[in-house]
Order: structure tokens, then sequence, then C-alpha cells
């Protein structure tokens, strides 16, 4: 679906816009990519990088819905929207500010998408939109509830939305094996709680399912990946063997486990297979998933129950792809 297209990626200097690009580019054979983001030092950067005559770069900000209409309208086949107020702390210190860029932003996409007629857009998500306990959790937890609903708005259009949800990715910026990495000079490691387990993959692993998913959506899915877990203390003995460990406390606004499909989500979610997609509860459009397993009553995809999880040479492998 990006062989001979023109993408466009929000947030595209951002780690996961950036190997977006990267593997685009090297993997796939797209006719244009143009990186909107607010940084003009990163996309100068980014630009001597790629050095690649198929990348254009258009300074921007979701949050303005003209300068979204000017990009949009240059024959885009696929919006990728990586754009998003991320840092847990930062989100509830600036509140107003997390809900202008993650759930107006949102909206801005979806106006622009339609009114531009761009066919696809896919939205990244997070596993913090389930059941959330903090405001960036709750504002993609909006944002994916706007782009399922704005299939209902794109109507008979040839604009079609869907998100991919997924969990932490290893080496990210923010992450805790970066802080881990850190501290380990010092001989101590902080934890918040030796109960806690996450969700894992690669930065590369979340391009390639969003590759994928923008072949697979008809619009309104979640598309969530089967991705393993590990809990944090054989997280923090991996990267950093025979270090103290200090526990420090849960901090507000997270939580012990995580969740990417809850028990109330999973009874209109279907195992497809590597991934588990979720359907939409109010489909007004044309909509068709048929012939795959339901899952069974009562199933939760949580990090502390999975059914996969990462050993630490697994998780040093993935740390050094990575």
């Amino acid at each position: 679906m990006i062989d001979g297209k023109t993408l466009l990626v929000t947030g595209g200097t951002g780690s996961f816009g950036r190997m977006f690009v990267e593997l685009a580019l090297t993997r796939h054979e797209p006719k244009r990519i143009i990186v909107f983001s607010r940084d003009e030092l990163k996309q100068h950067d980014m630009r001597l990088q790629l050095n690649d005559p198929r990348v254009s770069f258009f300074i921007g900000d979701v949050r303005d819905r003209e300068r979204l209409y000017r990009a949009f309208r240059a024959h885009v086949d696929v919006v990728v929207h990586a754009a998003a107020l991320k840092q847990v702390p930062a989100c509830e210190y600036n509140p107003f500010e997390a809900i202008k860029t993650n759930v107006l932003g949102a909206q801005n996409i979806i106006d622009a998408a339609i009114d531009c007629g761009v066919p696809r857009v896919l939205a990244l998500s997070t596993d913090k939109a389930v059941n959330p306990v903090n405001l960036y959790g709750a504002t993609k937890l909006c944002a994916e509830k706007l782009f399922v609903q704005g299939n209902a708005y794109a109507g008979a259009s040839v604009t079609r939305f869907s998100c991919v949800r997924y969990g932490n990715v290893v080496g990210s910026r923010g992450s805790v094996i970066p802080l881990f990495l850190e501290q380990k000079r010092s001989g101590k490691i902080t934890i918040t709680d030796r109960r806690m387990t996450r969700f894992w993959l690669t930065l590369e692993q979340g391009v390639e399912l969003v590759v994928n998913c923008i072949g697979a959506m008809h619009g309104g899915e979640v598309f969530v990946p089967r991705i393993p877990s590990m809990s944090v203390m054989d997280l923090a003995t991996a990267i950093a063997p025979g270090c103290r460990i200090d526990v420090t406390g849960i901090r507000p606004g997270e939580k012990l486990h995580e969740v990417l499909v809850s028990s109330d989500e999973a009874r209109r979610t279907i195992a497809v297979a590597d991934m588990f997609v979720i359907k939409p509860e109010h489909a007004t459009w044309d909509f068709n998933w048929e012939g795959h397993e339901p899952l069974p009553d009562g199933f939760e995809f949580a990090s502390n129950t999975n059914d996969r999880w990462l050993t630490a040479e697994e998780l040093l492998g993935l740390s050094q792809a990575a």
C-alpha cells in the first residue's frame, strides 16, 4: 500500500517518524514522503542524513488546521499520524497543551483528511489509552475514539481511518532502558515497584506493524500486536546485573500492569495472525472482517497475564538491535 504512493508522516522527526521514513525508503518504493513536524533543526539534520529527493519537509503543527490542509492538498495517499505530546509528567503539568495536541490535533487531522480526499489515515496509540489513569492515556483514548468514528464523518468519501495500539518501545527516548543504562554507572538503579510488568517491542517492529496495517485496514479498526511482556525486575537485572536496586514507590499516573486489549473490548475483538483487531462498536460505514477467530469470553491481553515473556537474552538482543 505504500509503493508508488505519497506518504505524509506527522511528528516525522520523532523516533518513530525517522525510523518509518528510513525503512520506507530502503524496503519499499514510495513516490514521495512528506515529513510534517515543528522542529526546523531536526528537519535540517534529517534532510542531511537522508539526502533523498523523494523526501520533502513541511514545518507545521497539528494544532494548525490551515497548515494541515495545505500539506494534505499535496496529493497525499497515506497519512501516518505520530505527532503527540507523550511524556506523562509533562502532560499532567500542561493539561491544556496535551489536549490541544493529542485531541484537537486529532480532530484537525480527520477534518483535513476528509476534505482533502486522503484515502488512508493510520494513527499511533498506546497501551496507556486502555482504562487510562493519567491525562496522556486519556487524551490517546479520546484520539482513538475520534479516529474510529471519523469513518462515520467520512461517509461515502474515499477517506478511511484506523489506529495501531502498542506498548513500550525498547530504547526510545524517555523509556526506562536508557535510564537504567545511565544509572548503571553509579552501581545503583531505581524502580518504582518490584511487581511491575510492561509490554515491549522494538521501534523497527512498530514501523513494520504500521506498514502492514496500512495495507490491511478497512477503516475503524484498532490493531494490537501480540508482543511479549517482561517484569521490571527481570528488566533491571538484565540491563544492570550486579547493581543495587532501590524501590522508590509507584508514581502518580502509573500502573502496575498495562493492558492492550481490555475484557470489554475483547467481546468485539478477533485474532488475526500475529495481532488482534478490535472492531468498532458502531460502524455505519462498510466494514467487514469475517472468517477470523473470536476471542474467548473474559479474555484480556494484559502485561502480567501474557502468554509470552521476554528472556534476558531476548531483551538484550532487542536492545542491541534498537
